[in-house]
């Protein structure tokens, strides 16, 4: 699990981070037992309820919460401020937007980045800035939103190269990781030759001014492992794959394990490319109502599946040892298409936060378990006995040892019902002093009956655990119930 604030890039943390309940400019987060309300009824004795820990209390974890498109005003960074600390993800996605900051050819104005990347700072977070797309004031400068050419006049690729170099020296020492151009393939004029001379451009000036950045490379709509190696290849033509830290993907799937015969495939191919470089999920979320457009669209979510879809995929890239972003931290009304309603938050077509969704509270529940303290078990510990695919993961304490096992039913997209049916869970070598079962989507804790427990050498047995398509935990109490 990554994404810790070091003492260099990180010493803004020592200023202090949003206290809870300061002023929202929305509704106030919900910190009682009950906060996350569904229908869940696993027929157990429920002794306690996760407690949300805020950014400034995790040292670190595995995902980045999605803070974009303020580069084209979707959305208000004022609104959903105050909500991120308490959510717990401790790094965030902006978009650099050069055409908000030059507006008049040769004049930046900087002021409206300045005060997104001084206020996170001034919170204990850490930023991963995302180059972003062109700019409409020079000819042949790029498109300007989602899908939009690269630049490709001699004006407009100088003007691109100024804006970075600008861009980077302005924030160096504050901003240490990079993104490339988002979603490039999305343009079908992109051939991987072009995407990748593109990133070598971008990624060059970024370094040359700060040697030690970190630079994820290509943010790729898609998760095709064939496009990812056609990148690749033209790369290291160059001699190039080195300058990157990361590589990006997407790629959306209805039911998140869907996912992961590509992610595994990604990385294979990275492998043949580089030994240091690690694939990186850098955008996945999941709307709370049916949308006409994006990804997602045409199927009717509710907040309930949501949330599921949410934590699916978390946990899964976690898993799956990819780090992972949440898309994201609050509805935003891309102009001229639609009100995108991925967020964690709902807000209104003014852009006002109006409610906080079950999912907000959903990934609270999960980032406050799963941070840099554990680490995963690679080897197979843990079964489950259930008559339809799931997915299971183990954990440790790196400290402690104590064990949780996270499992679901992995089988198809997620619903709205909370009706769980029972399956067997053998783990083996993983000793379990007083399990508790967990579910993570309303944060409640259980009692596990002592005869549903069997202890048979290096095994043990947990008879009739509830399980549903969403995330539950078999853990170690001193993990989860503090």
């Amino acid at each position: 699990m990554k994404h810790h604030v070091g003492s260099r890039w990180g010493a803004a943390a020592a200023v202090g981070c949003a206290v809870w309940g300061a002023a929202m400019a929305g509704p106030k987060i919900d910190t009682s037992e009950d906060r996350a309300k569904t229908d869940l009824n696993p027929g157990l004795r429920r002794i306690g309820t996760l407690r949300p820990r805020g950014a400034d209390e995790i040292t670190g974890s595995n995902w980045t919460l999605g803070c974009e498109t303020l580069d084209r005003d979707f959305a208000v960074y004022d609104e959903y401020k105050e909500y991120i600390v308490p959510l717990g993800i401790k790094t965030i996605r902006l978009q650099g937007g050069w055409a908000k900051t030059e507006k008049v050819k040769g004049t930046y104005d900087f002021a409206w980045l300045d005060t997104l990347v001084d206020d996170a700072r001034g919170r204990g977070l850490n930023i991963l800035l995302e180059t972003g797309y062109g700019n409409l004031a020079y000819a042949g400068g790029g498109g300007f939103d989602l899908a939009g050419g690269f630049p490709t006049s001699e004006e407009g690729l100088a003007a691109w190269d100024r804006w970075v170099e600008a861009m980077a020296k302005r924030y160096k020492g504050k901003v240490r990781d990079w993104a490339m151009w988002n979603e490039p393939d999305i343009n079908k004029k992109h051939k991987p030759a072009d995407i990748a001379a593109f990133n070598i451009r971008t990624a060059e000036i970024v370094k040359r001014v700060i040697p030690d950045a970190r630079i994820a490379g290509l943010s790729l709509a898609s998760s095709s492992p064939k496009l990812l190696e056609q990148c690749l290849q033209a790369l290291a033509e160059q001699g190039k794959v080195d300058l990157f830290h990361w590589f990006i993907y997407h790629g959306y799937e209805f039911n998140p394990g869907k996912s992961y015969q590509n992610v595994e495939e990604l990385k294979a191919t990275l492998a043949k490319y580089s030994s240091k470089a690690k694939m990186r999920q850098g955008e996945n979320g999941c709307p709370s109502e049916t949308a006409t457009k994006f990804a997602l669209s045409g199927h009717p979510w509710t907040e309930f599946s949501q949330a599921k879809w949410d934590l699916r995929r978390m946990l899964g890239d976690l898993g799956h040892d990819v780090e992972s972003a949440v898309f994201t931290i609050c509805d935003f009304n891309h102009v001229g298409r639609e009100i995108n309603r991925k967020g964690l938050l709902w807000a209104t077509p003014e852009k006002k936060v109006e409610k906080i969704k079950l999912a907000y509270y959903a990934v609270q529940n999960a980032v406050s378990v799963f941070d840099d303290t554990l680490e995963r078990i690679k080897e197979p510990v843990a079964g489950v006995m259930y008559g339809q695919a799931t997915a299971c993961f183990a954990y440790r304490s790196k400290t402690a040892g104590q064990a949780l096992v996270a499992l679901w039913d992995d089988s198809a997209t997620p619903d709205n019902a909370f009706v769980t049916r029972p399956a067997q869970v053998t783990v083996k070598g993983l000793a379990f002093q007083e399990p508790v079962w967990v579910d993570l989507v309303s944060g409640g804790i259980y009692a596990i009956p002592a005869e549903r427990i069997v202890r048979a050498g290096e095994f043990t047995i947990f008879k009739d655990v509830p399980l549903y398509d969403a995330p539950v935990l078999i853990a170690e109490k001193t993990l989860v119930l503090r």
